[in-house]
Order: structure tokens, then sequence, then C-alpha cells
């Protein structure tokens, strides 16, 4: 049994489905299910009994100690995180209590479970983070990729409270002794995004007539991982990663926005042709950058590949072909997560953005 915490977001119900498909060992499923917490994603295990989802919240000591003594987990993997830089911007409060006050309190429920285990038990537990490239902030054309032994230097409210999470863990291994392992992700992409990312806002509006927003110039610098290559990075760095030690996964594919943008517009004329014969770019549109805005991200993952052999499988350009077909295939589940409240915050960030 291993409990998961976030695991009804886009990586973290990614990684569920992931773990079933490959295997039948039991999943307890924290979700605070906020806004981009969507149990749809998960529809396909509803009734499968070795998949135990709960509602509620890192930050609840009782709720999650509960968990712990009742499920006896030999692994917790924790996804849960508020984890969009715009959002943070308008109101890095949320950000504060769920990454930095949760995961404390995460770390103190898992420390009082583990002290309890038996001296077998307690060495094969593992507590694995799950983190992001902003924290080491941002790179110039010419600077060499991030590794693990790069200084933090965060940028934004979000990847201010991620860094502080990613410490806290480290701190309750040298500290504690807890047994942890952090991985540093590049920007995941692919099935059950939530359609505020770029990526899938892109998709989504572009099928809709809506503009697609870029950015400042969209010059902005990401390395692409697709996120079931995520997932199987996180399953090697649990199932074989150095206690303490800290793993960047990473896709190998550096790319400006606005040849993400341009790509997904080919992809579509291809899979989905406009009625009025005209290319999905026309619907580009340039908007004030955001504050603050990194300029590249890139990720050395030479690390994972050479301590633990793990490599992605995919390329960017197999991985957004599938996620364009994917988007194409399933328009009820963009339609459902798209709630009034997401509308709301879509019109604020983006249409008051184009006017000025």
């Amino acid at each position: 049994m291993i409990l998961v915490t976030g695991g009804a977001g886009f990586i973290g119900g990614n990684f569920v489905l992931d773990w079933f498909s490959r295997g039948d060992e039991p999943v307890v499923n924290l979700d605070k299910l906020t806004y981009a917490g969507n149990l749809q994603t998960l529809e396909s295990l509803k009734h499968n009994p070795a998949h135990v989802f709960v509602q509620g919240d890192i930050g609840d000591s009782a709720q999650v100690n509960r968990l712990l003594a009742e499920y006896q987990p030999r692994a917790v993997v924790n996804f849960a995180a508020e984890s969009h830089v715009d959002r943070s911007i308008h109101g890095p409060e949320d950000f504060i209590q769920t990454n930095v006050l949760g995961t404390f309190r995460l770390l103190e429920s898992v420390r009082r479970y583990w002290n309890g285990l038996t001296d077998d038990k307690k060495a094969t537990f593992r507590f694995l983070h799950v983190s992001t490239d902003e924290v080491y902030g941002t790179l110039s054309p010419t600077d060499p990729a991030f590794t693990e032994q790069n200084a933090y230097v965060p940028n934004s409210p979000y990847s201010a409270s991620k860094a502080a999470s990613d410490h806290l863990v480290r701190a309750w291994h040298h500290t504690y002794g807890l047994p942890v392992l952090t991985t540093n992700c590049s920007n995941n992409y692919g099935p059950y995004h939530f359609p505020e990312k770029l990526i899938p806002l892109v998709i989504v509006n572009a099928l809709a007539g809506k503009p697609l927003p870029v950015y400042g110039d969209g010059m902005q610098v990401r390395d692409w991982l697709y996120v079931k290559d995520h997932c199987s990075a996180i399953r090697r760095v649990l199932e074989a990663g150095r206690v303490g030690d800290t793993y960047n996964v990473g896709g190998w594919n550096e790319m400006a926005n606005i040849d993400i943008v341009r790509t997904i517009c080919a992809l579509l004329d291809e899979q989905r042709p406009r009625a009025d014969g005209k290319p999905y770019a026309e619907q580009i549109t340039y908007v004030t950058d955001r504050p603050g805005h990194d300029r590249r991200y890139a990720i050395d993952a030479r690390k994972l590949e050479r301590e633990l052999g793990w490599k992605p499988a995919e390329t960017f350009d197999t991985g957004i072909r599938k996620t364009v077909e994917w988007y194409l295939v399933n328009t009820g589940w963009v339609r459902n997560v798209q709630s009034g409240a997401y509308r709301e915050w879509m019109s604020k960030q983006y249409e008051a953005a184009a006017e000025q």
C-alpha cells in the first residue's frame, strides 16, 4: 500500500492511473479537490477496490494521522501543491498554506508514523516529494542546464513556496532521519492537464475559435516532459533512489513558448482543420508579459539516467501528437472541468492582459 497526496490533479492523477496499469498494489489517494483536482480523471478506477480515494487536505494532521494508522503505507508520494505561477501572483497566500505549511504538517505526520514502525519497515519506508525546476530560478540562453547542485533562486511566489517545501523535506531527513527522496521536474504536458496551462489552453482555445494568448514575445524557453515519462521516473526513484538525494527529471526538449504554440496549431490544422480553411496560427495573440517571468528553464537529467537508468521514452514530437489527439477525443472531460470559477479566472488573467 502507498499513500499518494494530490492524486486527482494532473501529474498525480496520471501517476495513479499509470501505477494501476503496471500492477495491483493498493493506493490511498488523498486530494483536497480544489479547482484543478478532478475525480473524472480517475473514473476508470471507480470500481477498483485497490484504489481508495479520500477527499482531504495534507494540512489536516488529524486526518493524515488516521489514514497512516489505518492503511500503514510503505511509502508516501507527495504531489499535493498549488502549482500555477499566475495564480500565485494574484493570490500567494494559498500557495504558502498548501506548499509550505501543508508540507510541514504532512512531514510531521509522516515522521510520527515512521518512528512507530518496526525496524525492518522503517528501513524500507520512503517519503517522495515531487517538486519543480522553477526553484532554481532562470537561465540565460547560454547557461548550462540546471543540475541537482544548482543553488535555489526562486522568482515567483509559487517557486518560492516550492523551494521552501524542498528545504523542509531536506531538513526532516538531516535532522530526524526521515527517509526522503525529492524530484525536481521540468514542464509537464499530456492527458488530463487542466486548461489554464499553456499546452491545453492553446488546444482548447484554438478549437473554440478563441485567441491563443502568448506572453510577451513568446521566446521564454522551457524543457518539456511528457507526463507519463515523469510517472515512470517517479516510480524508478521510489524503487531505487538514494535516500536523502534529489533527482532532476527532464525531457531533453527545450523549446520557446511561441514554437510550442505554432506546433500545436500545425497539428490541429492537420487533424481538425478550421471550417473556414484558415490556419489556427491566425488566432495567436500576444499579451502583456507577467511580472517576473523567468526567461529560460532547462533540466540536466543525466544523474537520473546514470544512477538509475532512466530516460524519457517520448520525444516532444511524439508526446505532443499524443496530447493533441487525446484532447480531440476527450472533449467531454475538458467541458466538465471548465467551471464558472475557471472561466472567471481566464477572463481576469488573459483578457485584461490583452487590453494593456
